[in-house]
């Protein structure tokens, strides 16, 4: 049995982990148009993508900086609905935040400051969409509440998705990288193509996957199972981001 009143005092996970998030911003610097670069680093200055992807995570301290932000991290969608089929959150989800912070970006007289936000907030929330628990079921705050054993200790199925699995590997997001990062032309192409509904589908699909806990004792097998899903799905957010961001800054057509 489960110690369900040790697991219980685990804190909710809230997102890939600082590992995670650094990789696809990295990813995504990595495959950038020379306009796409330019403008970026503009924006940032000396920090680049994989710095800023934890920012939106960073300011959850800051009342005013997270008021109303919460439920940008993700989006619900039970089985058997679609996203056209859902009720919207009043505050935004995930999808609506995604695009909405494109057309921010795109906006030269929205401000630097409100820029920079924008792009922060991209990073981070493309790679938070290609975490399957960020497209709930509705039943479990996406995963949070499943409790499990990660190699006997007390963690959550969320966490195990977010950084457990992750951080099991022992590499810093620059070693991931570089161990990672090698798609294909025909997959950029084919993974730039998708868009944002698709990566909601495509993280609905996994959920079935992820959900396949057995006794809720996580070690080897589920890792072996899993970690090259999570790889896969770090990629593609880091090469999505990446396509993203070279839409939004091409220069206009002649």
């Amino acid at each position: 049995m489960l110690g369900l009143g040790v697991l219980a005092s685990v804190a909710p996970a809230r997102g890939w982990g600082v590992t995670g998030h650094r990789v696809v911003g990295e990813i995504a610097e990595r495959h950038l148009s020379a306009d796409a670069a330019r403008e970026v680093k503009e924006l940032l200055g000396p920090d680049g993508l994989a710095r800023v992807s934890v920012w939106p995570d960073e300011i959850r301290s800051d009342d005013e900086l997270s008021r109303g932000t919460y439920t940008w991290h993700y989006v619900t969608i039970p089985d058997g609905e679609t996203y056209d089929t859902i009720d919207k959150e009043p505050q935004g989800d995930i999808v609506e935040r995604i695009q909405g912070f494109a057309r921010v970006l795109r906006d030269p007289a929205a401000g630097k400051e409100a820029r920079w936000q924008a792009l922060a907030w991209l990073v981070h929330l493309v790679g938070d969409l290609h975490q399957p628990l960020h497209v709930g079921r509705g039943d479990d705050r996406g995963g949070n509440d499943v409790l499990v054993l990660w190699f006997d200790e007390p963690s959550n199925l969320h966490a195990v998705w977010d950084s457990d699995m992750i951080d099991h590997t022992r590499l810093s997001f620059t070693e991931m990288v570089r161990f990672i990062d090698h798609a294909t032309p025909e997959q950029v192409e084919a993974w730039q193509a998708a868009g944002v509904l698709d990566w909601v589908a495509e993280s609905m699909a996994l959920r079935q996957q992820v959900y396949d806990v057995g006794d809720r004792r996580l070690s080897w097998r589920y890792r072996y199972r899993n970690l090259p899903t999570v790889e896969r799905r770090l990629l593609q957010a880091g090469i999505r981001l990446a396509g993203l961001l070279n839409a939004v800054f091409a220069p206009p057509p002649p």
